[in-house]
């Protein structure tokens, strides 16, 4: 498949570069990393997030007031080096400390958990949250083993609304990994990404099948399976969401209906009309949903749903304002 890129190997910086040729009245570069900043900052906890590229929105665009502070990006799906995360970190600690917001994957662990001991070295105050809503990825006793998907989204919006508010770092640390062990995903996927350069998909899948669960990097899911209608493959993600964390009836979620990069909105109004009246007829109360693509995985064909079981507590944070490149209130805000 043609890409409109340049280099290969300038696909993360260039992207970066066209984020600021668009939005850097608001953001900047961080001098010696590939990473972006908020050019206004009031004195709070620095929330800083980050990840591969490649998979815009995520977690380039999670960026701005009531979201992330900073964004520390590695190549294409590969993790930022722990010296870049320290630079971008130090640029944006106003003494306040830091929370680090990352997918749960191993690159991303080890090179964020070194930064955070060598922030620690020079003084800093750091916390972590890793996300990791993804259910097809391991059961429900080996949660830490669980990868990061699009319902991270959630946690970021927790993550920026308390900060903004002006909670200590502890506190904003607690509602954030709140939000993240509340929040549920599952992907499908029928046809594969491509990594600029290589010219392979990611995974290989017979025309006709899908995979349930299928991981943003082409990680196994739980079933392949013939291509099967909108409404039974909804049906089917939202069985094993909720049978992983269960919702009473009554009470409030937020949805979330992700499209993985080439996915059109049609398919995913679609996909949406029919996981809002699923969980209707669960007698489950849906806050707020959003449809768009906040986690993609480049030209991948496919979706995920997101379920965010929204405590009382969090229900001002996910209110709260907040303002990125692509998201700009709940709705009806």
């Amino acid at each position: 498949m043609r890409k409109f890129i340049n280099k290969p190997d300038a696909v993360a910086r260039e992207t970066l570069d066209g984020f600021l040729a668009v939005h850097g009245r608001d953001f900047e570069a961080v001098p010696g990393a590939l990473a972006i900043r908020r050019r206004s900052r009031t004195g709070k906890v620095a929330i800083v997030s980050g990840g591969g590229s490649g998979h815009e929105p995520v977690w380039l665009e999670y960026l701005g007031p009531g979201f992330a502070d900073a964004v520390c990006q590695g190549d294409v799906f590969a993790a930022p080096d722990p010296h870049s995360i320290v630079t971008t970190a130090k640029s944006v600690d106003s003494g306040h400390g830091v929370l680090f917001l990352y997918g749960n994957y191993s690159g991303d662990r080890l090179n964020f958990d070194l930064a955070a001991d060598l922030l620690r070295e020079d003084g800093h105050q750091v916390e972590t949250v890793r996300i990791a809503d993804d259910v097809a990825a391991a059961g429900p006793d080996r949660m830490a083993d669980r990868r990061g998907i699009a319902g991270g989204f959630f946690a970021a919006k927790i993550a920026g609304a308390a900060a903004e508010a002006g909670l200590p770092l502890e506190s904003v640390r607690a509602l954030t990994q709140q939000a993240a062990d509340c929040t549920r995903s599952i992907g499908v996927a029928s046809g594969a990404g491509i990594v600029p350069g290589t010219g392979q998909p990611t995974f290989e899948l017979p025309d006709g099948k899908m995979e349930i669960g299928m991981g943003m990097h082409g990680e196994v899911g739980v079933r392949r399976a013939d291509l099967m209608t909108a409404d039974d493959t909804v049906d089917a993600m939202l069985d094993l969401v909720l049978a992983d964390r269960p919702v009473p009836a009554g009470d409030p979620v937020c949805l979330l209906v992700n499209g993985l990069g080439a996915t059109t909105r049609a398919e995913l109004f679609i996909a949406a009309r029919r996981a809002v009246e699923n969980l209707t007829e669960r007698g489950v109360a849906i806050h707020d949903t959003q449809v768009g693509e906040f986690a993609t995985s480049q030209e991948m064909h496919g979706f995920s749903l997101s379920v965010f079981a929204m405590p009382p507590e969090l229900r001002p944070h996910y209110d709260a304002p907040a303002r990125t490149s692509f998201f700009h209130g709940v709705n009806g805000s």
